[in-house]
């Protein structure tokens, strides 16, 4: 009779664990499918196919990416410094290419002083001004004409907002190559734990830098990085909710809630290694104004990089 009871009060604690964690599940999900639902933002972009550089052939509209055949594809994520009645600069830019089959992703900058024909707005500036000239299609076209290449997805991230994610996340470590002091914040040289704040000034610091913007560039893939791994790994469901709440907030991309699903179930899984490339050029003075120049030979290396890490592959029973 006591072995009775006691397998009844068993099964009946189990019964409620299972409503429980079934509950947490279906509370975790709805608040990441609303958190995708704030986030989203569609853009309407056309595709320009060139038969050179220089002249157009056509535009079309851009192809859906294949993602239930895991198909590689790129991201364009904006960095924004948005302010009251004005709608920012692209602070940064940094493109992704993820290609599963490979079991990579490509990382690299466009340095925001880059000048480059700005696609809609019929002038030649720097390229972190299509932002600003024409928002979000304006910058996407820019940086599809400039890599000859097309752009799949956008992550327009809100700079102050990302300061809020990464303290959500519990900050963010770096390995820091020298001593430099920004803002007031004196970045000691070594290993550091940094919070949200921190973490900014550490990434836009650039003219104490030898090496520039290409040092500020990979400071913030590093924490960029840093920010996606450690996002992954959040256990503790209020955190998760808080950052869920702040993603909604900061983050607008046309990456819909299905594909996210798909790409941390399927594709995430098959990533083992990221690998960076710097795009090279050099400085001048034109009318008074400093650019970065990338000259055709550089551009077309860019575009082969891309291209060959975006190809994909035949499957060996279809060879």
């Amino acid at each position: 009779m006591k072995l009775k009871r006691f397998l009844v009060w068993a099964s009946a604690g189990a019964a409620v664990i299972l409503v429980i964690a079934g509950g947490v599940a279906w509370y975790l999900y709805h608040s990441v499918e609303q958190a995708a639902a704030k986030m989203y933002e569609d853009v309407k972009t056309t595709k320009t196919v060139y038969v050179s550089k220089d002249v157009e052939l056509k535009k079309a509209p851009p192809e859906p990416v294949q993602m239930k055949n895991l198909a590689p594809f790129s991201v364009l994520v904006l960095g924004v410094d948005e302010r009251e009645n004005d709608r920012g600069r692209s602070d940064t830019m940094i493109v992704l290419a993820v290609n599963p089959a490979k079991q990579s992703i490509l990382m690299f900058n466009i340095p925001r002083d880059t000048r480059t024909d700005i696609i809609g707005h019929g002038t030649v500036d720097k390229i972190n001004h299509a932002y600003a000239f024409g928002g979000l299609e304006m910058s996407i076209q820019t940086v599809e004409h400039f890599l000859d290449y097309p752009i799949d997805y956008y992550a327009k991230v809100n700079m102050e907002g990302f300061a809020r994610l990464i303290d959500l996340i519990g900050g963010v470590e770096v390995d820091n190559p020298f001593a430099f002091d920004y803002e007031g914040r004196l970045f000691e040289e070594g290993h550091l734990m940094l919070n949200g704040s921190d973490a900014l000034k550490y990434s836009r610091m650039r003219y104490e830098d030898p090496r520039g913007d290409f040092g500020r560039n990979s400071r913030q893939r590093e924490i960029l990085q840093e920010v996606m791994n450690n996002a992954m790994n959040i256990s503790n469901v209020a955190r998760l909710h808080s950052l869920l709440g702040e993603l909604g907030n900061s983050v607008k991309t046309n990456v819909t809630f299905d594909e996210m699903k798909k790409f941390v179930t399927d594709y995430r899984p098959k990533i083992n290694k990221i690998d960076t490339v710097e795009i090279k050029g050099y400085g001048k003075t034109i009318n008074k104004v400093w650019y970065y120049l990338v000259d055709d030979s550089e551009r077309d290396r860019i575009h082969n990089i891309i291209k060959e890490q975006l190809q994909q592959q035949v499957p060996s029973n279809a060879q």
